[in-house]
């Protein structure tokens, strides 16, 4: 069973492409964007990694920090944030234990799922967003909740 809009977020702790431990407990009140994502250095994941980076200030603006989220390791990771820019943390999930405790479904019953998570100040759950084919399509979804929440701090 996964997470379902209403929900708190679960506390949770993993490593990003430096090497650093990453955990809600350093949330602090603001709001998360977190996208699951399948691969590194694929094309769909590529692009929805760089439209984040790309909105990353205005999302940062609208108080919310953002996390991606996939099962490759953290060297995979780190080459792949040097390589594109990425200016947030990339969390290695190793075993896709993560992704399982979220209920982020596999696409086509194969492939790991392209799923975001918009959470508020306070760990809940706001917003869904699932879309395997339209990486950049979750950075507007997250944009437009985050309007309307208006309570992230900054």
């Amino acid at each position: 069973m996964g997470l379902s809009v209403g929900d708190q977020l679960p506390a949770f702790t993993l490593t990003d492409q430096d090497g650093k431990r990453r955990s809600t407990d350093e949330l602090n009140g603001r709001c998360l964007v977190l996208f699951f994502y399948p691969k590194d250095d694929t094309p769909g994941c590529t692009m929805q990694a760089c439209s984040f980076r790309d909105s990353n200030n205005a999302l940062e603006q609208l108080g919310a920090v953002v996390w991606g989220v996939s099962g490759d390791d953290t060297v995979s990771h780190r080459r792949f944030a040097a390589r594109h820019n990425l200016p947030f943390p990339l969390l290695s999930d190793s075993g896709n234990t993560l992704r399982r405790r979220f209920g982020v479904p596999k696409a086509m019953g194969l492939l790991p799922g392209r799923v975001t998570y918009i959470c508020d100040g306070e760990g809940i759950v706001r917003h869904i967003f699932s879309n395997l084919l339209d990486g950049p399509a979750h950075v507007r979804e997250a944009s437009r909740i985050l309007k309307d929440l208006n309570h992230c701090p900054v």
